[in-house]
């Protein structure tokens, strides 16, 4: 039935979204390691806007421990630097009149295990998204009127499949971002 057919496209597309959301969410989280996605999301006061600081700037790891930024304005080097510690990363911005340097500090083995509970509770707020989205196409496809029992069982068992596979996905994603933070 296409009606059946359109309503598992849709589960498969919205658990997609969640999957990329939890991946997207754990680039943020720091794994010791310097990644210039660390900064996604800091906004820097450019001429009176905020702006994302990698509009205005490029941001390069030379090493697993250091970050460069280098504005396309040298003016900017305050508005990063401020911006950078407003962020709350934990991390001191450095200048040397041409760029911002920031040196990422060894983690702790306390603040490991703080970083591997983020990952857990990201990676179950995306389980419990996904399981909701089987939830709500279950639901959609048991109000398919005239529909052949037999359909409406496949479909079920395909929605399952769906949630297994990406939960296990999602599993494989938390898995490698905790080995990233539990490796010193």
């Amino acid at each position: 039935m296409e009606e059946i057919e359109l309503y598992l496209e849709d589960a498969k597309d919205r658990m997609g979204k969640a999957l990329n959301h939890v991946g997207h969410e754990l680039t943020k989280i720091r794994a010791g390691k310097a990644n210039p996605s660390m900064l996604d999301g800091i906004q820097v006061a450019y001429y009176g806007a905020m702006s994302p600081l990698n509009q205005i700037a490029s941001i390069t790891s030379p090493d697993p421990r250091t970050l460069f930024i280098k504005p396309w304005e040298k003016s900017q080097i305050q508005e990063i630097e401020k911006a950078i510690l407003a962020a709350n990363l934990g991390l001191t911005p450095q200048n040397d009149g041409q760029q911002v340097i920031i040196n990422i500090p060894m983690l702790t083995e306390e603040r490991r295990k703080q970083l591997v509970k983020q990952v857990h509770q990201e990676c179950e707020a995306g389980k419990v998204s996904v399981r909701a989205i089987r939830k709500e196409t279950n639901e959609g496809i048991k109000k398919i009127k005239g529909a052949p029992e037999d359909d409406l069982k496949g479909a079920e068992e395909t929605v399952q499949k769906l949630t297994d596979d990406f939960i296990s996905r999602i599993d494989a994603l938390m898995k490698k971002k905790e080995g990233e933070i539990m490796t010193v």
